[in-house]
Formats: structure tokens, C-alpha cells, sequence
């Protein structure tokens, strides 16, 4: 039997936005692509270092990317446990997760939740089968162009977004990653109709993802934490400098400041 590394205490539902900064790893190295491209990477370095220097900066919550195995030509596992390993913090674990063996893997590296993307399109039956088994363990990302899915590493298009928040919210989803794939990288602010769209079809919490450019937009996010919207993924923004992530945080713990 495998026991899990967790951490001691489980998060609690949020009266507030949860933050989470992103490394994406691709060749052993923390990157960020534009629009999901294979070709448009920036590079960042060491994964384990972006990865501490978020923690040291006051993150509650990692958001590990395996872009290698997401797009289907090898994987990043050993990094991934590695930096998993070094993290007292939780860590949200995504790309490449479409059978029990991946899913096995990915949560022995002691991540407290896994994103599963392609499998939701390509094998349904498998993602109720094990929502029922891990619950809130599991999350179902919804990669969007449109009202379109896109899936395996964004290279193919899926089916209805819609379809699947249905399907997947009366097997019991506790959560959905919503990633707009056109704003990803392009820090042109979060898709907010988008994510209201998806809140508004579903009683299970929302992880929003692409877009984020600004201290505004974190605001703009927290403010709609009371239709459903627990959290937002942070990543080419915060690797370029467009504001700290002790700002961010700031933001999502007060998104209406008292001006003086």
C-alpha cells in the first residue's frame, strides 16, 4: 500500500483568493510558454529554486507542471519529485496524468492534489472512477479555446467545455482548474466571463489560470470568490517582474484597500 506524503493539515474551504504560483518544467528547466506553444518558452532556470523562492515568499499552494509529459514526448518525473520533496507547502501536480500508473506516481510524490487534463476528454469513465476513489485529491483541468477543450499538451481540440463540467461535477468534482488558453502567458488580464460561465454550471470550486498581469487582476479575481472562484494560478507575471508575489498576496487578502 502507498502512503502518501502529505501535509498534516488539509486546506480549508476559502473565504479568500488562494494564490499559486506556477512552475512549469520542460527539459528539466522552470519555463513559461505563450498561448501553451511548444517554441514560445521563456526560460527561468532551476525548477527547485523557483520553486523554494515561492515558498520562502510567503505561497501556501505549488502549481508543478510536467510539460514534457503533458505534450506526450517524455516526462520530468524525477525533477518533479525532487522539488515536490522540498516543499512544506501544498502542491497542486499537473501534465501527463491519464492512467493509474501516472496518477500512482504523481500523488506518491506527496502532492496534495493532481490536475487531470486530457484523461477527462479522452477517457471520462476513468476520471469518475477515480474522483470517487481519491475525492478532493483530484482535480479536472479544463483547458478552453472558446467553448472548446483542448487537449494533449493544447495541440488537439476536445469537446464541449460545458459537457464536461456537467459530467464531471455529478461524479462528485470537488474542483476545476480553468485555464483560458488564448490570454496563457500573454498577460492580458484573467477571461472573467469565462470563469463566471463555468461557476455558474457547477457547485464545485473554480482554480482560474492564464492572463494574470497585474495587482488589478488578482483583485478583479478575488472579487468573484463568492460565486465559486477559489483560486488563481500565477506564473509568466510574477517570473517577469510585473509585481511580487508579497503584493499578490496582499491583493488577494484585501482586494479593496481603504485609500488614504
Amino acid at each position: 500500500m502507498t502512503v502518501f506524503n502529505t501535509p498534516d493539515t488539509a486546506p480549508a474551504t476559502a473565504d479568500r483568493l488562494i494564490l499559486l504560483p506556477a512552475v512549469d518544467v520542460q527539459a528539466g528547466e522552470a519555463v513559461q510558454l505563450i498561448q501553451g506553444v511548444s517554441g514560445t518558452e521563456r526560460v527561468f532556470g532551476d525548477p527547485a529554486e523557483a520553486a523554494l523562492r515561492w515558498q520562502s515568499e510567503g505561497a501556501e499552494w505549488l502549481h508543478l507542471v510536467d510539460l514534457d509529459a503533458a505534450f506526450g514526448r517524455g516526462d520530468n518525473a524525477r525533477v518533479i519529485a525532487e522539488v515536490a520533496a522540498q516543499m512544506q507547502i501544498n502542491v497542486e501536480l499537473s501534465g501527463g496524468i491519464r492512467d493509474d500508473q501516472s496518477l500512482e506516481r504523481a500523488l506518491a510524490t506527496g502532492a496534495r492534489r493532481v490536475n487531470i487534463g486530457t484523461a477527462a476528454l479522452e477517457n471520462p469513465e476513468w476520471c469518475e472512477k477515480i474522483i470517487g476513489q481519491y475525492g478532493d485529491r483530484i482535480a479536472i483541468g479544463l483547458d478552453v479555446r472558446g467553448h472548446q477543450l483542448a487537449a494533449r499538451g493544447w495541440t488537439r481540440t476536445g469537446g464541449d467545455v460545458f459537457e464536461t463540467v456537467h459530467r464531471m461535477t455529478k461524479a462528485g468534482c470537488a474542483r476545476f482548474v480553468v485555464t483560458d488558453v488564448a490570454s496563457d502567458g500573454m498577460l492580458t488580464g484573467p477571461n472573467l466571463e469565462l470563469l463566471g460561465a463555468v461557476c455558474a454550471r457547477t457547485s464545485a470550486k473554480v482554480v482560474a489560470s492564464g492572463g494574470i498581469s497585474s495587482v488589478h487582476d488578482i483583485r478583479m479575481l478575488a472579487g468573484l470568490v463568492p460565486i465559486g472562484v477559489e483560486g488563481a494560478i500565477i506564473g509568466t507575471a510574477l517570473y517577469l517582474g510585473k509585481f511580487t508575489l508579497a503584493q499578490a498576496l496582499a491583493a488577494a487578502r484585501d482586494p479593496h484597500p481603504v485609500r488614504r
